[in-house]
């Protein structure tokens, strides 16, 4: 009995996709890869979350700054004011609530750790100090003004770093706020946008929004006829009375407070 054969015929590729085959396989070999890696290959690119905001900062009040809308307060920024019988105090400062594990402000510790400035355009990585908090301090006796101190004094359209824990790894972010110290007016600020890094570990540049070289340098002003004027909480007798110290101490609680609530 005779065997028959079978030839098999190769299947017909249509001339557009024997093309790309043949790229596909060339760009392989040229990086010295096999064509079964490269399709697993998968790239990874960086990701800006951006959200814009106008949150007027007025006197004596907080704002909760959750970078990535995961419903958990990252950041509290926070205007202090209040006098005891002969001396007054106040102050602009923002707070890690995971201080101690990641949630950081770029600035430097002495002194009084003081809070960057940031221009558009600085970088914010690994590569800086996260030491800071205070953005702006002023003491003075009843019937005098007091002078104002700290990086944030008078400034339009400049960023805070942030460093922050998103499930247990530091990603990079920034706030752009402009700030008045003193001011007549019941407003003192304005938060006017603020970002975050969705890559770990990866640097952010301040006002960046979407891009690598994407940076935003606009910002929005005051309106204080939109404003109205929260209830005072003044600070105690004993922290008005030891000065700056005494309002970091009372600053550290205040904090904790609202972690626990």
């Amino acid at each position: 009995m005779k065997r028959s054969s079978r030839r098999c015929m190769p299947a017909t590729l249509s001339e557009s996709l024997h093309h790309q085959l043949n790229a596909y396989a060339l760009a392989a070999s040229a990086a010295g890869v096999g064509v079964g890696v490269l399709a697993l290959v998968q790239p990874s690119e960086a990701k800006i979350v951006y959200t814009a905001t106008h949150h007027v900062i007025e006197q004596n009040s907080r704002y909760n700054l959750d970078l990535n809308h995961d419903g958990k307060t990252d950041f509290l920024i926070r205007q202090f004011g209040g006098c005891s019988t002969v001396t007054c105090a106040a102050e602009l400062y923002i707070d890690g609530l995971n201080y101690g594990k990641g949630n950081l402000v770029e600035g430097v510790h002495q002194p009084s750790n003081v809070a960057y400035a940031l221009k558009a355009g600085a970088q914010i990585s690994a590569k800086r100090p996260f030491q800071g908090a205070l953005m702006y301090y002023r003491l003075w006796d009843r019937g005098t003004r007091g002078t104002c101190k700290g990086q944030w004094v008078n400034v339009t359209n400049r960023y805070l770093g942030l460093q922050f824990m998103v499930k247990g790894k530091i990603h990079f972010g920034w706030a752009r706020l402009s700030v008045t110290c003193p001011s007549k007016s019941k407003a003192l600020g304005v938060l006017t946008g603020y970002a975050y890094e969705t890559i770990p570990n990866k640097a952010i540049i301040a006002g960046q929004t979407k891009g690598p070289a994407d940076i935003d340098k606009s910002g929005e002003q005051l309106n204080p006829a939109t404003l109205t004027m929260p209830t005072p909480e003044p600070a105690t007798l004993g922290s008005l009375a030891m000065g700056a110290r005494g309002l970091e101490i009372w600053r550290r609680k205040e904090t904790q407070e609202v972690i626990r609530h």
